[in-house]
């Protein structure tokens, strides 16, 4: 209950009160006790029941939220979150609304008020805005337990408290605000100053989210880096064991407006939740069940986004304007880091594939050399092989003949001459071997006739006969893939394909990934087509000894990272290569597997090939884990696009329903043909179309058997050599040609 007081004294007490506010305002910069301290003394001063400070909320402006009550009241609806609607339907909300004093003395007759249950004893309320300038801030609510307690003196002296109050808040969220910023640029130029002196990129990353944590104190943080097909953003790093929980799974987000960092990619632009409850794009993640406010800042390089940035907070409306453009300052200099620890590693591995091609070049050149010297001293052995079994034959009847023919004082010298004759065709092929037919001069007719003849003579010739042919075979293997180089317009998807196919691969053994938007490439595909052979070739034999169903290979196209190059990726579920013979892989006639099946020229020849087209090749694995192999082709430089000339012929396309088969249809449908597809010649009337197209690579059929039932049909194909041609031609085929992956071919082909 109020006591009553004087005028004289009520006025010295109301002067001490603005004295002790006006103090307050002046020392106190921490809001919170500089509203308890002014409430404190607006109740006890003026002997009032209660009294309590509303700030707008910043990011819910519709709302006046209480920031400070008179006593256990107060800080019991602090704690509920009490706020009231900034609109006619209260006080607070009226005062704030209309920037003018409300006074009810009887708050039973007032129509605005909304009463609280915890403040039951209200008889009077006076609810006064707090302006800085024009602009409300916040308003001051004091209420009394009688009705009418308020003087014209009383509401003087408290609109000017307030006042004082508006000014105080206004300079406590200047000087917070400065210290907050201050805090932040140095929290900023902190976390510089560390991730820019890391050029190691794993420990950059990791770095960065810890220190992001620790320096702004936030709950998570994590950095996500753009995949090689730009369609997924792959968590590199992440803050705690949440983070290193989704590295070990592997954590991805898809480009697109399905998450935060998607967006943000997606679109290069920040993207603030708030409250994350409220955020339509946001991913739920189970491992981060406390994050109330999210921010994902993208990573931009030029006009290029390489990742972005998440930072996670337990409070709702964690971050303001200057939390957004610290950290997005933070961000651009974390692509800065990123972007150079990026280039030292290519540089570091430039010098190494620049130190590895030199000593392959060195070492395939000098064996190249060797072998060529050797494959041409070995090519005329097998026709001499051939010849002096056909000599022995001769020698042995002509021996039996002249033994049985010839009179009994002519038997001795019949070895001597028949060895001498004999010896003679071999001067200049063998001409070692005459000693040893010096010899078959002094045996008995009979027995010169059992040497020649002898099994061993045969297996010796037969051994020499299959040296020979080994290193002509290894000649060929290592000299032959780089005699011919004809680049040329390919859909390298459909060249890999082919060679999956001729290689007799079950399709449950395989799975494509192939991107829709992949350029042509520029190679020689006949060359392409036995680089494929080789690296599915030893896929598969990586694989052998395990189950059917973990026989696994993947083969991906795709556009690549690097500009101007399209990425092929074999890779295969088996045993895997270790880290020690990774780069020895590469030299001619190393192998890991038999060195009497395997020569070890396989991989010389791939290197080689890709090399020659101007592209690059590299392998990455680990024992038991299976191995991938990468390729970077050039893509086909842009140019004019030739069309077909218009005509009205009809074609049947034998092919199956692929990328090559749906370009030849579409561009001959486009100039106007009548054109019929099909896997197979089944239900097919050949006779119907005026000219045919059969792919040589069929999944469902033989083009042998094709060619049987199709009279005249032109067979295309990836990969051209002679022998296949002559069996074509033999076969029925009209003409055999190199596959037409641009209109420009298709339009020769016609």
């Amino acid at each position: 209950m109020q006591l009553e007081q004087s005028p004289m004294q009520r006025q010295t007490r109301l002067l001490e009160a603005a004295a002790q506010v006006g103090h307050a305002v002046t020392s106190l910069l921490d809001l919170d006790a500089l509203f308890n301290q002014v409430v404190d003394i607006i109740c006890d001063t003026y002997n009032f029941y209660y009294a309590g400070v509303f700030l707008i909320d910043p990011y819910q402006p519709q709302y006046a939220a209480l920031r400070t009550g008179r006593g256990e009241i107060g800080r019991k609806m602090v704690e509920q979150g009490h706020k009231l609607e900034i609109a006619d339907t209260s006080m607070i909300g009226w005062c704030i609304n209309h920037k003018q004093a409300r006074i009810a003395p009887n708050v039973g007759m007032d129509a605005v008020r909304i009463g609280s249950p915890l403040l039951p004893e209200t008889r009077s309320e006076m609810a006064l805005p707090l302006i800085v300038g024009d602009q409300v801030i916040g308003a001051l609510t004091i209420q009394s337990a009688v009705e009418n307690p308020f003087t014209e003196m009383d509401i003087t002296s408290l609109q000017a408290m307030a006042d004082q109050l508006a000014i105080a808040i206004a300079n406590a969220r200047t000087h917070a605000q400065a210290q907050r910023r201050a805090h932040l640029l140095e929290t900023a130029a902190q976390v510089g100053r560390s991730i820019t002196s890391i050029l190691d990129l794993d420990t950059l990353l990791s770095k960065t989210v810890d220190l992001i944590c620790e320096s702004y104190g936030f709950y998570y943080a994590a950095v996500f880096l753009m995949d090689m097909t730009g369609q997924w953003a792959v968590l590199c790093a992440g803050h705690g064991d949440a983070g290193r929980a989704m590295l070990e799974r592997g954590h991805k987000l898809k480009v697109a407006d399905t998450s935060m960092i998607g967006w943000c990619i997606k679109h290069k632009e920040a993207r603030i939740a708030l409250d994350v409850g409220q955020e339509a794009v946001r991913f739920e993640n189970p491992l981060l069940p406390d994050t109330r406010s999210e921010m994902a800042l993208p990573l931009i390089v030029g006009d290029r986004v390489i990742g972005a940035v998440s930072v996670q907070s337990t409070a709702k409306a964690a971050f303001n304007h200057d939390d957004i453009t610290s950290l997005q300052a933070m961000a651009n200099l974390l692509t800065v880091a990123i972007d150079n620890a990026r280039l030292l590693l290519e540089l570091e591995e430039a010098h190494r594939e620049l130190v590895r091609t030199k000593t392959f070049e060195a070492i395939a050149t000098a064996t190249g050399e060797a072998v060529h010297w050797i494959g041409n001293k070995a090519m005329p052995i097998p026709v001499t092989v051939k010849r002096l079994n056909s000599d022995i034959a001769q020698f042995a009847l002509a021996a039996g003949e002249l033994a049985r023919q010839a009179p009994p004082e002519a038997q001795s010298q019949l070895p001597a001459q028949l060895a001498r004759d004999f010896a003679d065709t071999f001067d200049q092929a063998m001409p070692e071997a005459r000693p040893a037919f010096d010899e078959l001069r002094q045996m008995p007719l009979d027995k010169a006739r059992r040497v020649l003849t002898a099994e061993s003579v045969s297996e010796d010739l037969a051994l020499i006969d299959e040296s020979a042919r080994l290193i002509l075979a290894v000649k060929e293997g290592l000299i032959g893939p780089t005699r011919e180089h004809k680049p040329r317009p390919a859909m390298i998807q459909d060249v890999a394909k082919d060679a999956v196919v001729q290689l007799g691969i079950a399709p449950e053994m395989i799975a494509y990934a192939v991107a829709d938007n992949t350029p042509r490439v520029r190679v020689d595909t006949t060359q392409m087509s036995r680089v494929f052979a080789n690296l599915l070739k030893n896929a598969v034999e990586a694989m052998e000894g395990l189950a059917l169903d973990k026989q696994r290979i993947t083969l991906g196209v795709h556009p690549s990272a690097e500009k101007d190059f399209v990425q092929v990726t074999i890779t295969d579920s088996g045993c895997g290569i270790s880290a020690a013979d990774l780069d020895k892989i590469w030299v001619t006639f190393y192998t890991t597997k038999n060195s009497k099946v395997h020569p070890g020229l396989g991989l010389s020849a791939c290197s080689q090939v890709v090399q020659q087209m101007d592209g690059k090749i590299s392998a990455q694995s680990e024992v038991g884990s299976g191995a991938t192999f990468t390729l970077l082709l050039p893509v086909v430089r842009p140019g004019g696009q030739a069309s077909l000339p218009p005509g009205d012929k009809s074609f049947l396309l034998l092919d199956d329903d692929d990328d090559w088969r749906r370009f030849a249809q579409s561009t001959l449908t486009s100039a106007g043909y009548r054109v019929r597809t099909s896997a197979t010649v089944k239900d097919v009337d050949p006779v119907s179309f005026d000219r045919i197209i059969v792919d040589q690579t069929l999944e469902q059929a033989k083009v042998l058997d094709v060619l049987r039932v199709v009279k005249q049909a032109t067979v295309v194909t990836s990969s051209l050599t002679v022998e296949q041609t002559t069996n074509l031609l033999q076969a029925g085929a009209r003409d055999v040609l190199l596959k037409p992956y641009t209109a420009q071919e298709l339009a020769t082909l016609l």
